[in-house]
Formats: structure tokens, sequence, C-alpha cells
């Protein structure tokens, strides 16, 4: 069965793109967000396997959503989403419990990298 993932990010484009990668690598998105409060009940409705996290995000934030999704499902697996220059909130979000990051832009391979390495 494939693996369910939820795509997070306030930029329809990069859901977009990002969805498209997955797609084509056999991935099954069951939902999108484009904010953190979204985030969190997407995930509490679907469970999914997996989620891909934008950090900077209107309403509450990639790494408020990751402490909130972990206190629901402290398994939940999280890939962080960040642009270039964030490192300090990368940290945040391994400590917050982030199995893995992805700098913006995306190569398709890096993507398919992360999510396989975090599910095992």
């Amino acid at each position: 069965m494939a693996k369910k993932i939820l795509i997070v990010d306030d930029a329809a484009f990069m859901r977009m793109m990002i969805k498209d990668i997955l797609t084509k690598n056999g991935y099954d998105v069951v939902a999108e967000a484009a904010d953190g409060a979204q985030a969190i009940e997407k995930y509490k409705e679907h469970r999914p396997d997996l989620v891909t996290m934008d950090i900077t995000m209107p309403e509450v934030d990639g790494i408020g959503a990751l402490k909130e999704i972990k206190k629901i499902d402290p398994d939940a697996k999280v890939i962080m989403c960040s642009a270039m220059g964030q490192q300090a909130m990368v940290i945040d979000a391994i400590q917050a419990g982030a199995k893995d990051f992805i700098v913006k832009p995306f190569q398709a391979d890096r993507v398919i990298e992360a999510i396989q390495k975090t599910l095992g």
C-alpha cells in the first residue's frame, strides 16, 4: 500500500511541486494544508505516514505545528522544508522532533531520499 503523506506549505505552487514529485514516485498525498493550524487538523483527520512541513507560515508556523502533531502522535514522522539561511529554525525543528529537513528550492531526488530514509 502506498505511504500516505500530508503536504504543508503556505505557497500553493510549492505544494503542487512536492505533490508532483511524490505522486510520480508512488506516494499517496492524502491532504494538503496552507498553514500550521490546518496541518494539525488534517493530521488528526488522516493520520498520514509522513508530513512535509514548511517552517515559515501564517497562523501557526511549522515548528509550532510540529510540536502539536508530536503531542497528538509522538511517533509522527515530519520532514521540515525551509529556504536557505534558516539554520537556526532547522535546529529548532530537529530539537522539536523533525526527522529531517529539505532546503528549498528542492531537488526531486533529495525529497525522495529524505522521505525514504524517514519512512525506513
